[in-house]
């Protein structure tokens, strides 16, 4: 039996919330956004991020697919010259052997983004577009839907950590609106770079069909993404008795860049409704719908919202679709899990302007 109330439901909801209403300030500028999930790096992985562009941009980074370009593509794409030229010539020397040079140049042929010619036993490259600088703004949230006095705790330290790097341009929390006069999160020792959001569901309201609803409390203050940032490693404890020593190294503003515009193309790829992925869609229990104005996932077993770590083939509830769901129509489609795969993914990719149908 799954809980009622689960961090990974607050974390859709907050999630939709974005893709509707976002920037909370309100501005109705020409600015749109892409929203994902669990990303971030190896030390650190955010919650929600809202990737800002527009759509122009948007379009244009659409020419070169739905995939992501990982970190030797984009050094491809980005430095590939308008004349054919060798390869050598013109990429920047690369940290290790110039064979994965090459194989990340046969990938980029193969995806129609690069054009390439051998003249004798040399390969010529030559941009078939030029690659936009199509990110704005990247903003993560953490989402604590109870933010009490130990989930507070840690919190504090993993934002800490977010405003000394400042690979993000901005951070908030989102947590569960009490209805207090005074918002506990307001009283908890979160860093005052950090903006908090109050997040409201028809079920904190009493009404109907409004879905999710968030209010800003704290107004977080913009870091500076192009100055060095600080790494923690490792930090004393807060008391006399301890007298070791905090660890940390630098960041430079090249790698933060380049950081950046990595987790931006694994966004692109992902989007938050790839939760999908890691759950059984193909279970008879599993179903969409729409609670409060949002659409989550279902468990019909145990009539709940369930999350991504409870819905797998180790849940004693699974059980696989009948086959004759998945034999319904010509030409052979799958069942319902696939059917809800199949409407997620034309979801997120109608929120990827410019791609083709």
């Amino acid at each position: 039996m799954c809980p009622t109330v689960t961090e990974f439901t607050f974390e859709l909801r907050v999630c939709q919330w974005a893709e509707r209403h976002w920037p909370p300030t309100g501005d109705s500028s020409d600015k749109c956004v892409l929203i994902a999930r669990q990303l971030g790096t190896n030390h650190r992985r955010w919650d929600t991020i809202v990737i800002e562009t527009d759509r122009r941009r948007l379009a244009e980074r659409a020419r070169f697919g739905a995939d992501r370009l990982d970190g030797d593509l984009l050094r491809v794409v980005r430095n590939a010259p308008t004349e054919w030229a060798y390869y050598r010539d013109v990429l920047p020397e690369p940290s290790y052997p110039w064979r994965y040079v090459r194989d990340a140049i046969h990938t980029a042929t193969d995806r129609g983004i690069l054009e390439t010619r051998r003249r004798g036993n040399r390969v010529e490259i030559r941009r078939k577009w030029e690659y936009p600088d199509w990110v704005d703004r990247i903003v993560a949230i953490e989402n604590k839907p109870d933010l009490d006095a130990s989930a507070a705790r840690t919190l504090t330290e993993q934002l800490q950590h977010d405003v000394a790097l400042a690979l993000a341009d901005a951070v908030w929390v989102a947590t569960r609106a009490t209805g207090e006069t005074v918002e506990p999160a307001l009283l908890e020792q979160l860093p005052v770079e950090t903006g908090i959001l109050t997040v409201a569901t028809d079920d904190d309201r009493a009404s109907t069909d409004r879905g999710t609803d968030a209010s800003v409390v704290w107004h977080p203050r913009s870091l500076d993404r192009t100055a060095v940032g600080t790494r923690i490693l490792d930090r004393s404890a807060d008391n006399e008795s301890d007298l070791s020593v905090a660890r940390f190294e630098y960041a430079d503003p090249e790698w933060k860049a380049t950081k950046r515009l990595e987790i931006a193309e694994r966004a692109y790829e992902r989007g938050w409704r790839s939760y999908v992925d890691s759950m059984r869609p193909d279970c008879r229990w599993f179903s969409l719908r729409s609670i409060d104005g949002d659409v989550l996932p279902w468990c019909g077993a145990n009539a709940c919202s369930q999350s991504s770590a409870e819905c797998s083939g180790r849940c004693p509830s699974f059980e696989p679709e009948p086959p004759n769901w998945r034999t319904r129509g010509w030409p052979l489609a799958g069942g319902p899990g696939a059917a809800i795969k199949r409407l997620l993914d034309e979801q997120r990719r109608r929120h990827r302007i410019g791609l083709g149908e």
